[in-house]
């Protein structure tokens, strides 16, 4: 099938945006499709209108790696802002209640302490105004038709949250660094936070600064993704780096292989490094051309996922 039967441009690869406020990350894939022709664009991880920082987009058979991408764990700096509850859990919102904030707030060893305690497994109640679906409904359409759904918590880890500093006038925020598990809500975070301490909260802003292995040094502003047009391949980040996955260095012949979807022995130097049912990343120097997962007896590496063509590197 040709390029132009299929509109697509030939294009593939992992392309990193820092996102700009007031977008959609929908918003943001729509501009990289009109900019470049290509239909087949996809992102790994939504980010809210009003965030900005690190958006793994994905373009063309790229778009094959999403479920591993969307997956990874990701880093956030955010500010918490104590004494208004919102009704969306962020600055966007109306407000909804005012509350008194403890003047022990205003104090980092307290506010240390505190973010230190949020370290480990939650049950998370997602914010009503989410994109999350029940029964083909979204969840904030429904909250905006004034119907919000009954959303059920979530298993989240907070992996990381610490203190960069306080802002104590007008009203006292907590600007914070988090790195966090796949479907946790700052909001839901901030939210909480501000219940938990006798007050309310709300999320004053938040900025991604890493999604998996991939950071805000890897990012390109959205104006010159969308200047470079079809020509965008020099922007994209290697795949192998992208997933952070083990590896397994395919041959020539093995490359062909693993085009037909045949499975492979795990080199001897991988050995007892990697667990049964975990996924590999199979490349050579040039290409990524597939996702294996490891056998249950350890031995065999066996194709999950394999891309025609394979990703550039």
């Amino acid at each position: 099938m040709t390029a132009s039967r299929r509109g697509a441009t030939g294009l593939s690869g992992v392309l990193v945006v820092d996102k700009p406020a007031g977008m959609t990350s929908h918003d943001v894939v729509a501009a990289v499709r009109r900019s470049t022709g290509e239909r087949r664009i996809g992102h790994a991880g939504t980010l809210d209108p009003a965030a900005t920082g690190v958006l793994v987009v994905l373009i063309g058979p790229a778009t094959r790696l999403a479920p591993y991408l969307t997956a990874a764990e990701k880093s956030y700096l955010a500010r918490i802002a104590f004494g208004t509850q919102t009704a969306t859990d962020d600055a966007e919102g109306e407000p909804v209640r005012l509350a008194p904030v403890p003047d022990r707030l205003g104090e980092d060893a307290y506010a240390e302490s505190v973010l230190e305690g949020l370290i480990g497994s939650h049950e998370q109640l997602p914010p009503v105004y989410s994109a999350i679906k029940r029964d083909g409904v979204t969840a904030y359409r429904a909250a905006r038709a004034g119907a919000p759904l009954t959303l059920d918590p979530r298993s989240i880890e907070v992996i990381d949250a610490r203190l960069v500093g306080i802002v104590r006038e007008p009203d006292i925020c907590w600007d914070a660094s988090f790195t966090v598990s796949k479907g946790t809500y700052l909001r839901s975070i901030a939210r909480d936070l501000g219940h938990s301490l006798e007050t309310v909260a709300h999320l004053g802003a938040l900025r991604r600064t890493a999604s998996g292995s991939l950071t805000l040094a890897d990012a390109h502003p959205l104006d010159r993704v969308i200047a470079e047009g079809a020509d965008l391949a020099d922007l994209f980040i290697d795949p192998v780096h992208a997933l952070g996955l083990p590896v397994r260095i395919v041959s020539a012949e093995e490359a062909t292989r693993v085009s037909h979807g045949v499975s492979l022995p795990l080199a001897a130097e991988a050995a007892g490094s990697i667990h049964p049912g975990a996924p590999v990343s199979v490349a050579d120097s040039q290409h990524l051309h597939a996702i294996y997962a490891l056998s249950a007896d350890g031995g065999v590496l066996h194709p999950m996922s394999v891309i025609a063509g394979g990703v550039p590197r």
